[in-house]
Parts: C-alpha cells; structure tokens; sequence
C-alpha cells in the first residue's frame, strides 16, 4: 500500500506494562493466518498473552503483579 501525501501515520503508544494502544480502525493477522478486525477509534492490543480475548486487551495483565 502505497503512501499518500494527505495520509497521516497510525499512532500506536507502547506502555511498559500493559497493552500497546493503537489508532483504529484496525485489522490483525493472527499467527494462525486468520484475521480479526476492528473499527474502533483505538484498539488495546495484548502483550502479555495473558488476555481471554487474546488479542484484544482484556486486563488481564493487571491481576498479576
């Protein structure tokens, strides 16, 4: 996908602890080849894998210290 003069880069915000925060809308592609999208103004994406919802960010990170 080509870049275009008027498109503005995607903002993601890396925390130390936590999920990465990412502009949306979004579409993923999982290990498997499967993809999961999505249209969210920011999308919390999970680092830790500790997430049921893996891999959005269910909070599941802050149970364990």
């Amino acid at each position: 996908m080509p870049n275009v003069p008027s498109d503005r880069p995607r903002r993601i915000s890396v925390q130390r602890q936590g999920p990465v925060l990412v502009e949306g809308p979004v579409e993923i592609e999982l290990e498997d080849g499967t993809t999961v999208s999505s249209d969210r103004f920011r999308v919390a994406l999970c680092t830790c894998r500790r997430s049921r919802r893996y891999p959005w960010c269910d909070t599941s990170h802050r149970k364990r210290g």
